[in-house]
């Protein structure tokens, strides 16, 4: 993959080069150890508007050059990737996979009350709609409510509660939001990455800010505000968490494990647990 965004022609064609090159090391390898890479299933993907979109070759089986073919849309780690890098595509697939099992759940059980469908939506459910949310994080406003549309119909199983608003449902069955539940999640990571629980270094993706001044407010962990152009690169857990991490009070961020975090930090939000609107989960 090669992104030519604001780059001269010469750079675009060593990277070119360069990529190409690695290729050709990498079929050299495959050969040398007798693991040939079966060259049809092999895939390129163009990522950005202004990418060049280059040809690349791989060597098949009897060494003649194979046109890789382009692909717009790929899983990896479980993760649906697109061009765009807006994910979108991957936000339809996990809203779709949940809806599937949650209909299963519903045809499987003629009897549904609060503890029982919740212990059913926690455990065989919610986990589609959030494995590596991280990475994918949505800000668009139609991927914010196809997902939250499946907890909508979940909830609305239980007798019990179907008269009832969306929140109240939640607040009945003290279920967060999944758009809480996103927004604790990278708070979760951030805390991970400044303490050190990661091996990675911090500074590169969440670089603290660096002014000493007796009279910058709020606590010692603040992050950098950087600059961005574009809503994707805004949508970086490094942009998207600055607002939210450093309006976060000193005891909170300064916890002393991630169960101690996890625990202030509900407290400290618990007014937005049940809050569906994601413009709403900034204002603590």
């Amino acid at each position: 993959m090669q992104n030519c965004y604001r780059v001269s022609d010469e750079e675009i064609a060593g990277g070119v080069s360069c990529l190409q090159s690695d290729l050709d090391t990498l079929t050299e390898w495959s050969r040398n150890w007798q693991l040939s890479f079966n060259v049809e299933k092999c895939k390129v993907m163009h990522i950005g508007k202004s990418n060049c979109s280059c040809q690349y070759t791989m060597q098949d089986v009897n060494g003649r050059p194979y046109s890789l073919h382009e692909t717009k849309e790929e899983k990896d780690l479980g993760v649906w990737i697109d061009p765009t890098m807006k994910f979108s595509i991957h936000v339809a697939h996990a809203a779709n996979k949940a809806q599937q099992v949650l209909g299963l759940v519903n045809r499987s059980f003629t009897y549904k009350d609060s503890d029982l469908l919740k212990q059913l939506y926690v455990a065989l459910i919610r986990p589609h709609l959030e494995y590596g949310n991280a990475v994918w994080h949505p800000f668009l406003k139609k991927d914010i409510q196809l997902l939250e549309r499946v907890q909508h119909r979940a909830t609305k199983l239980i007798p019990t509660l179907r008269h009832m608003c969306y929140e109240d449902r939640l607040k009945a069955l003290d279920l967060p939001s999944l758009a809480y539940r996103r927004l604790r999640g990278d708070a979760i990571e951030t805390y991970k990455y400044l303490h050190r629980f990661y091996t990675l270094d911090s500074n590169v993706l969440l670089p603290l800010n660096q002014c000493t001044s007796l009279s910058t407010r709020g606590h010692c962990l603040k992050l950098m505000k950087r600059d961005c152009k574009s809503s994707v690169r805004a949508n970086v857990l490094g942009f998207r968490i600055v607002n939210f991490w450093n309006n976060l009070p000193e005891h909170v961020v300064t916890s002393g494990s991630v169960n101690a975090f996890k625990n202030s930090l509900d407290k400290h939000c618990y007014h937005l647990r049940y809050c569906t609107a994601l413009e709403d989960l900034w204002k603590i």
